[in-house]
């Protein structure tokens, strides 16, 4: 027996004891099953809800504009005792929460999270301020310093003089000496 054909097989084709061991799959069982497994779940009630849930989630977004430093978090799993906000540095605040293990119907929890910002210099952090809204989503603000804004400085007419008489004489008198 040669090797050559062994050695040179063209990759398009399959070998003769290759089809006779493994049998081709149809159709059926390569693109249809699949397919109707991915309708069959997308058309079921649970699995619609929980996809629905995910798109109107906030779970954690940072919102910085002209006016105030806005972040909020998804923390409906954490008891309001559990989390804390500390102002870390000069300019970051750290949100943290956590909770030990707690029973579920599927065994034991453990939840954690901890994020770190850094807000911009002109954020007021003495005026930083949180709120937990009802369905667990964490709401913190500070508002932003104003920059210098541009103001009409009034002149007012003084109707004397700056310099006096006496001044200009002496200014003329020191001019002719040199």
């Amino acid at each position: 027996m040669s090797l050559l054909p062994l050695l040179f097989d063209d990759s398009w084709m399959a070998p003769s004891y290759a089809r006779r061991e493994a049998p081709r799959r149809n159709l059926w069982d390569e693109v249809i099953q699949p397919l109707a497994l991915v309708n069959s779940l997308l058309e079921s009630p649970e699995y619609l809800r929980s996809l629905n849930s995910l798109q109107q989630q906030t779970s954690s977004q940072m919102v910085l504009d002209k006016d105030k430093f806005h972040a909020n978090f998804d923390v409906q799993h954490f008891k309001p005792e559990e989390i804390t906000i500390k102002v870390t540095g000069e300019n970051t605040i750290t949100v943290e929460a956590k909770h030990e293990e707690k029973q579920d119907e599927h065994g034991q929890i453990y939840r954690h999270f901890l994020r770190k910002y850094v807000l911009p210099k002109n954020c007021d952090m003495s005026r930083l301020e949180s709120k937990l809204s009802s369905d667990g989503v964490l709401s913190i603000t500070a508002p932003t310093v104003g920059d210098k804004v541009d103001r009409n400085i009034p002149i007012s007419q003084t109707g004397k003089p700056a310099r006096s008489v006496e001044n200009k004489a002496e200014n003329a008198q020191q001019k002719s000496k040199m």
